[in-house]
């Protein structure tokens, strides 16, 4: 199996990039012999998306090399952080990109769907809203975990999850 990740946001310092770590670490300890590639949504700067920047100057290089890693796999592991209820510009820019490449940008993957935050609802509104609209582009969402408080659910000592999430994200992951 051939599984790319990576997190929905552009920080530095992402809780999410994080959690999507974690998840591929568990996939290479599950199956071993399964090809994970963490993509960091930093490596592909693009315009902000309008039919005016794509007309005049095409689809840019980044969502075109963006989309060739998403497509190059059988499943894709996505925490997506949230940004007042929805996704973060940057994950949205990117994602209006390749859908003008493919409107089924998902197409065939299995998905598993993670959020986190520093709040209660670790990111469920857009991990639901991501839920909802997958099917629309191709995907099968497998497993979702939304992780809340996650300074809590997370040992910043040990760099790793506390176990009972370790425990919830290594079932989501054992869905791929």
């Amino acid at each position: 199996m051939k599984c790319t990740a990576f997190a929905a946001s552009t920080s530095s310092t992402s809780i999410n990039k994080q959690l999507v770590n974690a998840a591929a670490s568990l996939l290479r300890g599950q199956r071993p012999e399964a090809s994970v590639d963490v993509l960091d949504l930093r490596d592909y700067p693009m315009p902000m998306f309008s039919e005016d920047q794509q007309r005049e100057h095409g689809i840019p290089d980044a969502a075109v090399r963006f989309l060739g890693g998403v497509s190059a796999c059988d499943a894709l592991i996505i925490s997506f952080a949230e940004h007042n209820g929805g996704y973060t510009a940057a994950y949205k820019n990117a994602f209006d990109w390749m859908s003008r490449i493919s409107q089924r940008v998902f197409e065939g993957k299995r998905v598993v769907a993670l959020s986190t935050s520093p709040g209660k609802r670790g990111g469920a509104s857009v991990l639901e809203s991501f839920i909802r609209s997958a099917p629309h582009f191709g995907a099968e969402v497998v497993a979702s975990l939304p992780v809340p408080v996650f300074h809590e659910a997370y040992d910043r000592a040990a760099g790793a999850l506390a176990p009972e999430w370790e425990a919830k994200l290594a079932e989501a992951v054992r869905a791929l």
